[in-house]
């Protein structure tokens, strides 16, 4: 066995004996596939998961392994049938059988019960059988075609657990059975993966190369192992040059990151102490501490990019058990003991990998600002309000970016106020539709169209005791970056040429300040957006239709009035409310769109101008004993002065154009 030593497994059966929580969190997790005939697809029918979604709500179907052919919603009941809904019926059969044979292999070793190892043989050979005359097919865009599957990231992630299972039980095997399973599924599949790994940096493949590792240790392959690591575009290179400074992976999305680090560590679990092993490097260690910074104050990560609904958690026990036992950070521990409060510490990797932890509760949620200017990132923070500002300055990230530069996230009293809506599935028509647009962000939009590829730039950044100064600018008149990845053609450069756009943000004890301005010298249609979780409670203005076509063309009760002077808004969107006030020459819109999941809506607040130079001010009100009452702006040569009314005081806010000047506060 490559493993486990002997020794090692000595080990793992007395903990298992010792937990036997373990052994039955195993034998459930898999008892679709341990209580029923095997079930495998003799020709390649398997499409794709992300097809396994409503297309009127999308949520994931639920899926029934007595009915390969009718899916039905979890929300209304209404069920699916035929295409694309019966291949991905598949593509969840083919990964539940790799699983089942990872992890009832692993049952066989620990408990030595024969029904493990019988049911991990009948799953192998029958694949064995079939995998050498599956057609290759797939068809999903921007992505490796697959055999058993329809991509070529499936494939690797059930090859992998294929090669772990038959690890596993190949010592029980007759000579024929391994020479089958062998030859006709783990070198078939292993030869399948190194003809489509794809010279690109993606999370695709860092999966594939993980496979194509695990492979070259299970079949005792060189040439496998020096191409999953060191030839170009394999683990070493995606490490060198797919992470930004901080350790954030370039795709922008906290669950892509995680998606690549589970590859990295599924090869490291069996290469550490090998000459293969990059354990030793700093890249891993970025990689898990800096997400641990980005923690809301919900305790969830940020919804950035093609994050579906749910993948926001901290539920990555996997990845931060192996990591507390190699590193030992006490931050990697705060994670782990974040994760049990709730669920056991019943799971196979904290059987194989697990270490004690800390007695004493260990401090996990941040409780710094951070400003994180390699990978776009500035989170300001107040602890004792469970308050936080995310603003997103991020570079281009490829194809599972949103384009929403500029793009903010707020939380007061631990709830998200102005959230990130993430994505669905991306086979759901929503998530290309609605999800993964500008306007369906915190942001701005021109034309209802995307933003096209840029690398924001910070013009200034300041914090101290009385407050945090940002102030950064997104400006498409400049080239677009060079990515070495996919690239998924969304966006309107004719919308946005010649744009600038810059915002100004300045976060206080009980107020956010915050300026946009836009050059628009087309004067094409800007669309200046902000989305609430919450009713809006003094919507006013004439009823119209907010767009005819693209992503908010179903946004429905829309009212639209012009924004005088300044005004205040309200939401129910915590406990007390939220107000906020807005300032500019603009048509102000307000109405209701989907939220995520689209099973309730969310409000949606617009400012919407064609002037050559549009400038709004919006204050966010946190202060609900002595609420402004009050704001005005004035403009002039050099600056904005804002002048903001409460019973106890006035407060004056001087902007000043210059980046290089700081704002001035006066309280009166």
């Amino acid at each position: 066995m490559k493993q486990f030593t002997t020794q090692q497994l000595i080990l793992l059966r007395n903990r298992a004996v010792q937990q036997p929580q373990v052994i039955e969190h195993l034998r459930a997790q898999n008892a679709v596939v341990l209580n029923s005939p095997v079930q495998v697809p003799k020709t390649a029918i398997a499409t794709w998961n992300l097809y396994y979604f409503c297309p009127v709500h999308g949520v994931r179907l639920v899926w029934d392994r007595a009915c390969s052919t009718h899916h039905r919603c979890p929300v209304d009941g209404q069920q699916f049938s035929g295409e694309p809904y019966d291949g991905a019926w598949w593509r969840e059969m083919n990964g539940l059988n790799a699983r089942a044979c990872h992890q009832l292999g692993l049952l066989w070793q620990l408990t030595g019960e024969a029904q493990y190892l019988d049911k991990v043989t009948a799953i192998l050979t029958a694949y064995a059988a079939f995998y050498p005359n599956y057609q290759i097919h797939g068809n999903i865009p921007h992505n490796g075609p697959g055999k058993m599957n329809a991509q070529t990231l499936c494939e690797a992630n059930c090859l992998l657990e294929f090669a772990l299972g038959f690890d596993y039980i190949a010592e029980a095997l007759t000579a024929q059975q391994r020479d089958d399973i062998q030859s006709r599924l783990l070198r078939c599949g292993a030869e399948f993966l190194l003809a489509h790994r794809t010279p690109q940096l993606h999370n695709h493949e860092v999966k594939i190369g993980s496979a194509i590792g695990v492979l070259g240790f299970i079949l005792q392959d060189e040439s496998l192992l020096e191409f999953a690591v060191n030839q170009p575009y394999g683990l070493r290179y995606q490490l060198e040059h797919g992470l930004f400074e901080e350790g954030l992976w370039f795709e922008g999305s906290i669950h892509y990151h995680f998606y690549a680090l589970q590859g990295f560590l599924a090869f490291e679990k069996l290469a550490k102490g090998s000459r293969w092993s990059l354990l030793d490097a700093p890249f891993y260690r970025k990689m898990l501490s800096f997400p641990l910074q980005l923690l809301m104050p919900d305790g969830n990560f940020p919804r950035l990019n093609d994050c579906i609904y749910g993948q926001e958690k901290l539920d990555h026990s996997d990845i931060y058990e192996f990591a507390w036992s190699c590193y030992r950070d006490e931050a990697y521990a705060a994670a782990l003991q974040a994760m049990y409060r709730a669920t056991p510490r019943s799971n196979i990797d904290a059987l194989l990998y697990g270490t004690d932890l800390p007695a004493q509760p260990l401090q996990l949620l941040p409780q710094q600002h951070l400003h994180a200017p390699s990978c776009g990132i500035t989170i300001w923070r107040n602890p004792a309000k469970r308050r936080a500002l995310l603003v997103k300055h991020t570079p281009y990230g490829g194809e599972h970016d949103h384009y929403d530069r500029l793009s903010l996230i707020l939380f007061n009293h631990g709830k998200e106020i102005l959230p990130d809506l993430g994505t669905t599935g991306y086979g759901a028509q929503m998530h290309y539709a609605y999800y993964k647009n500008s306007a369906t962000h915190n942001t701005l939009a021109v034309n209802q169209a995307n933003q096209p590829p840029a690398i924001p730039q910070v013009l200034h950044y300041h914090e101290n005791k009385a407050f945090c100064w940002l102030d950064t600018e997104v400006d498409w008149r400049q080239p677009p970056p060079v990515l070495d990845s996919h690239t998924r053609v969304e966006w309107d450069n004719q919308a946005y040429r010649d744009v600038r756009f810059r915002r100004r943000l300045l976060w206080l004890e009980d107020a956010l300040i915050d300026i946009s301005s836009i050059e628009n010298p087309h004067q094409q249609q800007l669309d200046w957006t902000l989305h609430l979780p919450g009713k809006a409670l003094d919507a006013t203005g004439d009823t119209a239709t907010f767009s005819q076509n693209g992503p908010l063309s179903v946004m429905h009760d829309a009212r639209v009035t012009p924004l005088l002077n300044s005004q205040p808004r309200h939401f129910a969107v915590s406990r007390e409310g939220q107000a906020l006030w807005l300032s500019g020459h603009a048509m102000l819109w307000q109405g209701s769109a989907p939220a995520n999941p689209a099973v309730t809506d969310l409000s949606y607040l617009t400012l919407r101008s064609h002037q050559t130079q549009a400038e709004f001010v919006c204050v966010w009100d946190f202060n609900h004993k002595q609420p402004i009452t009050k704001m005005r702006v004035k403009r002039d040569n050099s600056g904005l002065r804002m002048q903001m009314w409460r019973s106890d005081l006035t407060l004056v806010v001087d902007v000043n154009d210059d980046p290089s000047q700081l704002p001035q506060l006066c309280a009166r």
